[in-house]
């Protein structure tokens, strides 16, 4: 019985450990934490300019990891004024190759740094594989081409993906979701059934 106890406190040890060395997810080296206020001062100090800030979500502009003008959202849940999700959205491109290109440079940066993608699907919904640029780009335009590498790492999950807004806007989207925070999202989510 005594042995029993003794195993049941070292676990309930290390897994107090645990969680106390547990970290946030970092975007531009600064932890995914906070209010939206003190990220959008953060994310000032980085460079970025503040556009709007509404319902719990600030957006930026500014450049990051070498493109220009990219836009960034910040995003809390109302109710609990704590960041959890940042999103960028990369320049708008008018072609498959220009598309590509980004995030295939994105993609061998985040490998570089995060290893190879836990998951990853790259492919178009045609049963007719496109054969050029033009009939690439027109498979985005019309939500039949997916395109997602996904990172899970122990502090949040990092998710790159090929999008589109209507047929004129096309480009790619990077997200940052912090685990600690996300679980305290989820916790505060299941709470309100």
């Amino acid at each position: 019985m005594k042995i029993r106890l003794v195993i049941l406190m070292l676990s309930i040890g290390t897994i107090t450990l645990k969680a106390q060395t547990a970290e946030h997810l970092k975007f531009k080296g600064v932890p995914i934490d906070g209010t939206l206020e003190m990220y959008a001062e953060n994310m000032k100090l980085n460079g970025f300019k503040l556009e709007s800030s509404q319902n719990g979500t600030a957006i930026f502009t500014g450049d990051f990891a070498g493109f220009k003008d990219c836009k960034l959202g910040v995003s809390t849940l109302n109710q609990k004024n704590l960041v959890y999700k940042i999103g960028v959205l990369f320049p708008n491109k008018q072609t498959w190759s220009g598309l590509y290109g980004d995030y295939r440079n994105l993609k061998t940066m985040l490998t570089e740094k995060y290893g190879k993608p836990t998951e990853e699907q790259e492919k178009f919904d045609s049963e007719y594989g496109p054969d050029n640029d033009n009939d690439r780009f027109h498979q985005v335009q019309f939500d039949k081409c997916k395109y997602i590498s996904i990172w899970e790492t122990t502090n949040g999950t990092i998710q790159l993906y090929i999008d589109h807004i209507s047929v004129s806007s096309c480009f790619v989207q990077l997200g940052y979701f912090d685990k600690i925070n996300g679980d305290i999202i989820k916790a505060k989510a299941i709470d309100d059934l």
